[in-house]
């Protein structure tokens, strides 16, 4: 089963990470400028500046601790540590979210596309995630459809044979996602659209 590993970001680097490593820094007030996967100085300085708040070494470096001080440690999702991770906080920080257009490998709210949208409401609380819906769908427990529950992860092929899309189901039937002909919004898994295109779902959150 595939998890999600801590990795050392610093100045220069840059990609999926970094982004949610910025987005979680904004989430708590400091200040790294825009969130656009760049490390840069601005990126660096906010790190220091969290490390130091947290009494940390504050060298601008992302190790294991400052993971741990951000609650973004990357510990494998599989392993079910995460009893500071509040279901109605997940569900929260997708409805907040509703409106954002869809955008194909958007990552952010300026855009998002299905699994960018999962992979950030899950980050900025707490949890990596896979960046693509395929290998979203092999982490976490799986669940049958009669036990879903609200914050699970649930898997659509669309576009693609296998888990080509992901959402965040809410409870009562309906789910929330970022699809491409309405952006990010709530739709019945049952319906006549997703219904037939049902495939699974996954637990993240135990």
């Amino acid at each position: 089963m595939s998890s999600v590993q801590a990795a050392a970001l610093r100045l220069g680097d840059s990609g999926s990470d970094v982004m949610l490593l910025q987005q979680r820094l904004q989430s708590l007030g400091y200040d790294v400028g825009r969130a656009d996967g760049n490390f840069g100085r601005r990126t660096e300085n906010a790190v220091k500046a969290v490390q130091a708040d947290k009494g940390l070494g504050a060298d601008g470096i992302v190790g294991d601790a400052t993971w741990n001080a951000l609650r973004l440690s990357g510990t494998p999702v599989n392993r079910g540590r995460m009893e500071n991770i509040s279901v109605s906080r997940i569900l929260a920080t997708a409805r907040s979210q509703q409106g954002v257009p869809y955008l194909w490998g958007g990552t952010t709210p300026n855009g998002f596309d299905c699994s960018g949208f999962t992979q950030y409401v899950f980050g900025l609380n707490g949890i990596s995630l896979p960046r693509t819906a395929d290998v979203q769908f092999q982490v976490g427990m799986p669940v049958t459809r009669g036990q879903l529950q609200p914050g699970d992860l649930v898997f659509f092929t669309t576009y693609a044979p296998g888990p080509s899309h992901s959402g965040i189901y809410l409870g009562a039937g309906k789910f929330i996602n970022a699809s491409s002909s309405r952006g990010v919004s709530i739709a019945s898994i049952d319906n006549s659209y997703w219904g037939p295109r049902y495939i699974g779902a996954r637990r993240i959150i135990r």
